[in-house]
């Protein structure tokens, strides 16, 4: 256990809170301590019990830790808090619960009985590689459970989903519509199978109504709730004008106002051309920049834009084919496309956050930033990352381009990464310990709703490198508890640039504080699982108090 330390600020000070009798992560490189102190919103000191004692008055209040473990709270680095919340109103069809049709379509006729014909039904988070019948429900198949609605369900990554026959009609979407750039309406023998895929799913956003601002701004609040009890102060919305378009950026506002947003969000502009980025441009927003209010409760710092899709759906671009479907999969944009619009968001001062999963992706993404001019100060970033080679991380540490990976996707969709591309490619995946060992920050996160938000199913993926099926993938990949907690915490931090006041439990450092229901390193990865949040702090403020112990 490491000597005690307090703050400059703290000398003298009397502590607010103070939390003791447990085990304190203080961070990857300055182990563990007993008790931690509170004052003006950040940690004062850490040390032992009786040194944090010490700085306790009469107005302190305290946390008995009896033994459990406090962190730093975990920073969602990439994931889709608006989207998620309003998913949270949607029928849930996720692998956990959803593993036949007949199950996904009872489901979804349920639904469709509460809701006024005419109406869209919308489901959310299916697996066809976990349904009992290994593929995608059809049109028909759909539209025998929900003919009278337009219905649309969104596969797990988000990338695809299918829709019945109303909703085609609605979406203008006939067998002689085009596939747009990018984009797949996907047709057997001529007819419509009712599979949408990547930028074609611009045609059924534009025919689905739109939320208003305060239906955004209670999924807002809605998704901060869910995630302050699983212990994140921060967190990112990775695509902000997905769903509603600018409208969104008002309902962020308006939530921060009224103390509805609960996390301290890093906020990703849709920079795809159908996106808003173009058009906050010209409303006169700019990026948040090192050296402006790290305390911003809303920091608007990047532009999103996506290269391919997801390697469970086979749409992740890759140079060598799949093993199943004939396919290496989708480019969203040709190179010169998607360069120019990198050297654009580049050229405005932008944080670039773009999602490349493929080998062939990663390769146009990298090469696109390296064109504009990445430099480690820029910290860009490849979102998820999944399929890297050693010569792609070599490049990305030159440049400082930052990985942004999804432990968790090992964890839910390896077995299915084995089926469509072989042991060889899948096995390598999220090469989580060479990115640390080569150093690389990368910033474990979830990809939610894509994959469950729970921090201790990913800590097990990081730990474990075990898939929900049982099996093993890469092992020689895996981190000790520390370093996944440091990726959860730290690394998310250091991708938006607060790694000086966040991700750590050090005098100075803000009190974003979780306080867990057991000591992680007294446990098997296997007991993670059964870990929960009691208490998470922002600032020194609970944002969650699953017991009032601050009350």
């Amino acid at each position: 256990m490491k000597h005690a330390a307090r703050s400059d600020e703290g000398a003298g000070l009397t502590a607010e809170i103070i939390l003791t009798g447990g085990v304190v992560f203080r961070g990857l490189a300055e182990g563990m301590a007993q008790a931690l102190a509170i004052g003006g919103g950040r940690v004062i000191a850490v040390g032992t019990d009786e040194e944090i004692e010490s700085l306790a008055g009469p107005g302190t209040r305290r946390v008995a830790l009896d033994g459990r473990m406090a962190i730093p709270a975990f920073h969602e680095a990439h994931m889709h808090l608006l989207p998620y919340g309003l998913g949270l109103g949607m029928v849930n069809l996720r692998a956990e619960e959803v593993r036949s049709l007949e199950e996904m379509r009872r489901r979804l006729r349920a639904a469709a009985e509460r809701t006024p014909r005419g109406e869209w039904v919308l489901g959310r988070g299916y697996d066809h590689g976990a349904l009992d019948i290994a593929r995608h429900p059809t049109v028909a198949e759909l539209d025998a459970a929900v003919p009278d609605h337009p219905l649309f369900i969104m596969r797990s990554c988000g990338h695809m989903g299918v829709a019945n026959s109303a909703a085609l009609r609605a979406a203008g979407i006939g067998h002689n519509t085009p596939d747009p750039e990018g984009g797949v309406i996907e047709r057997r023998d001529g007819a419509l199978t009712g599979l949408i895929q990547e930028r074609a799913l611009a045609l059924i956003k534009a025919a689905i109504p739109a939320p208003d601002t305060a239906r955004m701004v209670e999924a807002i609040e809605a998704a901060g709730r869910r995630l302050a009890a699983l212990g994140f102060a921060s967190a990112t919305d990775m695509n902000v004008g997905m769903t509603a378009d600018m409208a969104e950026l008002a309902a962020y506002a308006r939530a921060a106002e009224e103390g509805r947003c609960l996390q301290r969000m890093w906020l990703v502009l849709a920079g795809n051309p159908e996106g808003i980025a173009a058009e906050a441009w010209q409303a006169g927003m700019r990026p948040w920049r090192p050296g402006d209010d790290p305390d911003a409760l809303l920091r608007w710092g990047a532009v999103k834009v996506f290269a391919d899709g997801s390697a469970g759906g086979l749409t992740a671009a890759f140079f060598d084919p799949y093993l199943v479907g004939n396919t290496t999969g989708v480019l969203t944009f040709p190179t010169g496309t998607i360069h120019a619009l990198l050297a654009a968001y580049h050229a405005q001062g932008w944080q670039l956050d773009i999602h490349a999963i493929g080998d062939a992706a990663i390769e146009q993404v990298l090469s696109g930033m390296e064109a504009a001019g990445a430099t480690p100060e820029r910290r860009h970033r490849i979102e998820h990352c999944g399929f890297v080679t050693p010569a792609h991380r070599r490049r990305m540490r030159a440049r400082g381009i930052l990985p942004v990976p999804q432990p968790v996707f090992m964890y839910e969709f390896g077995d299915l990464y084995r089926r469509n591309l072989g042991p060889a490619r899948a096995d390598h995946a999220y090469p989580m310990r060479s990115w640390l060992e080569e150093g690389h920050h990368p910033s474990a996160s979830s990809d939610c709703p894509v994959s469950t938000v729970d921090p201790f199913v990913n800590l097990f993926a990081m730990v474990t490198r075990r898939t929900n099926q049982g099996t093993v993938m890469g092992p020689e990949e895996r981190l000790s508890l520390a370093e996944a907690l440091h990726c959860y915490t730290w690394c998310g931090a250091y991708s938006s640039f607060v790694e000086h006041r966040r991700g750590r439990l050090e005098p100075g450092m803000d009190a974003d504080i979780a306080v867990l229901s057991r000591d992680l390193t007294a446990l098997s990865p296997e007991e993670y699982l059964g870990v929960e949040a009691h208490l998470t702090l922002r600032g020194g403020l609970p944002i969650f108090d699953r017991h009032g112990e601050l009350a």
